[in-house]
């Protein structure tokens, strides 16, 4: 059976979701990146850059969660067109994710709630361009119902992560409404709550 290594962190859902929409049997075995235990030697030998999640299918260990949306519906043949265009648009969204809005959003939430010390200017530079990352994705959700055009595919997963974790970054989907309603719709899947859900059950109590 897949294990996946996973907190409840925006990277982490993705990948149970996939896993949940694909109906793939999986363990899921938690890593308290809180208490830091993605630097303890166990979980190095898996990951040496210390990040969740990471999956291991049959002895093979992957990590990065694009790459491992990307294994996971080539395995399974789903939510990743075969060919064409429409595969190329996925892909363009995963690479955007990766270059542009995951690390805005991450590093928005950062100077906001995590800096040791108030950085202003690089808080307002992260915010600003998260803010338009958002406005992009409405714009583009404006003339097609998905991410990457008409049907749900492993690029709506990988935003949705983020999107799940709006108020890290202080952001929100005020004022965008073809966001909103991607985010509703998506939100709404049984295999999306069902991966929440498991997900947010491995937080011990405060």
């Amino acid at each position: 059976m897949i294990e996946v290594h996973a907190f409840a962190t925006p990277n982490s859902v993705k990948v149970l979701i996939a896993l949940e929409e694909m109906g793939v049997p999986y363990e899921l075995k938690p890593v308290n990146v809180r208490k830091g235990e993605q630097k303890t030697e166990a979980f190095l030998a898996l990951n040496p850059n210390g990040k969740v999640p990471v999956l291991v299918d049959e002895g093979f260990v992957l990590t990065e969660s694009a790459a491992i949306l990307v294994y996971l519906a080539e395995k399974t043949g789903r939510l990743l067109p075969k060919s064409g265009n429409s595969r190329a648009r996925v892909f363009e969204q995963l690479f955007f994710h990766a270059s542009g809005l995951s690390p805005a959003f991450g590093n928005a939430g950062f100077f906001k709630r995590s800096s040791p010390q108030p950085q202003p200017i690089a808080e307002a530079r992260f915010t600003t361009e998260a803010e338009r990352i958002l406005g992009l994705l409405d714009a583009k959700l404006a003339t097609q119902f998905f991410i990457a055009g008409e049907e749900f595919t492993i690029a709506d997963i990988v935003h949705f992560g983020w999107m799940w974790r709006l108020q890290f970054p202080g952001l929100s989907l005020d004022g965008r409404p073809n966001l909103s309603r991607w985010f509703e719709t998506v939100a709404a899947r049984p295999t999306v709550q069902q991966a929440v859900a498991r997900v947010e059950a491995i937080v011990p109590a405060a």
